[in-house]
């Protein structure tokens, strides 16, 4: 079955994919030299080998991953929907710490006709009560159907999970709930954050094991062709796709729409962001670009708006070959890309998502129909 477009509303349409100007390549959308970005390119001329930066990345984060105990996956209520079923199931993502997600499977797919699998993950937009149903189409309340991309996914023949992240969802509760304090919502991801941090760790660390394990239980299906993973996050879900990216050699496939900040446009633009953004101490070694750039050589597509206030272009458009030239040094060139839209803000455009699915369908290998 052909997969639905995911089409967002008439007032968020720009320009078409072809009347955009030359933004699908990278020498296209480099900025010039006397950009305001131009701080992010020069403040660290140089880098250590991917490995050393990895180390000090993961230092940085929290340290060493612990390991992997058992996923004891449940598979709960299904829902028959159109060119797809939707499961509800539950995994162990630590000892003692059970986390629900939407398993969306395709018609035609099952453990003797497989298909590759896609892990998406949610948006923050401030709907801690919302979480992993916006992607799995069982209702989102600010966007209509733009960012249910896991269903059309789905309908494109992959296999798809959409768990909830730390704090969201119906992880959006408090983590002890006989306690004086109600702890919901901004408060509560507050709360994880600090208390990460005073414990030598950071919500970026916890977002990354938590979508470990996300892969894990996906990987885990029958369903799913094991060696054809990938991945998609848009907003706080883009951040989740490039930091789990230095971590996850199982992933084939990886994009993130429209958030790549930098703390050099931070810090110009006095910008507040999403708690995972901050990893403690990174900033004397790079900024986020470098993390993304340790994906190499992984593929990477990241789509941007030009006009997104949360992802200052000057600083997205100096960022682009410095990620360009870490894929270039592992002879991995042409396994990066990027698009920049004109005149397009912080939305899923039909653009977008026309580079989204082609980044799919050229790393991952079909599902038979």
């Amino acid at each position: 079955m052909k997969a639905e477009p995911v089409t967002p509303p008439a007032t968020l349409m720009r320009r078409s994919f072809l009347a955009s100007v030359t933004t699908t390549g990278i020498a296209g959308t480099v900025a010039s030299r006397s950009s305001p970005g131009e701080e992010l390119a020069s403040e660290h001329a140089t880098r250590d080998e991917p490995d050393t930066m990895r180390e000090k990345l993961l230092a940085c984060l929290g340290g060493p991953w612990p390991q992997a105990g058992p996923l004891d996956m449940h598979r709960e209520d299904a829902t028959e929907e159109e060119g797809y079923r939707r499961e509800r199931i539950s995994y162990l993502v630590e000892p003692h710490e059970r986390v629900a997600a939407w398993l969306l499977v395709p018609q035609g797919v099952d453990s003797r006709h497989p298909a590759p699998g896609i892990c998406v993950w949610h948006q923050h937009a401030g709907q801690y009560d919302v979480g992993k149903d916006e992607p799995a189409g069982v209702r989102a309340p600010n966007d209509g159907t733009m960012h249910m991309t896991g269903v059309a996914l789905a309908r494109e023949g992959y296999v798809v999970l959409c768990p909830d992240a730390a704090g969201f969802g119906e992880r959006n509760r408090p983590p002890h709930p006989g306690a004086a304090h109600r702890t919901q919502g901004r408060d509560l991801e507050h709360f994880l954050f600090g208390m990460y941090v005073a414990a030598g760790k950071s919500l970026a660390w916890k977002n990354i094991l938590d979508m470990r394990r996300a892969v894990d239980c996906l990987a885990s299906c029958p369903e799913v062709l094991s060696d054809q993973l990938g991945c998609y996050g848009h907003s706080m879900g883009s951040t989740h796709t490039w930091l789990l990216g230095p971590w996850e050699p199982r992933l084939k496939a990886l994009v993130g729409n429209c958030c790549m900040p930098t703390y050099a446009a931070m810090e110009r633009t006095n910008l507040i962001h999403c708690f995972p953004n901050y990893v403690p101490g990174w900033r004397q070694y790079g900024d986020l670009p470098d993390i993304v750039a340790l994906t190499a050589p992984r593929p990477l597509h990241l789509n941007f708006g030009e006009l997104d206030d949360g992802s200052p272009i000057e600083e997205v458009r100096a960022a682009m070959p410095r990620i360009a030239d870490a894929y270039a040094a592992q002879n991995a060139a042409d396994q990066f890309t990027f698009f920049i839209e004109p005149g397009t803000g912080h939305v899923l455009s039909d653009a977008m998502w026309s580079h989204t699915q082609q980044h799919f369908a050229r790393y991952l290998a079909r599902a038979p129909r």
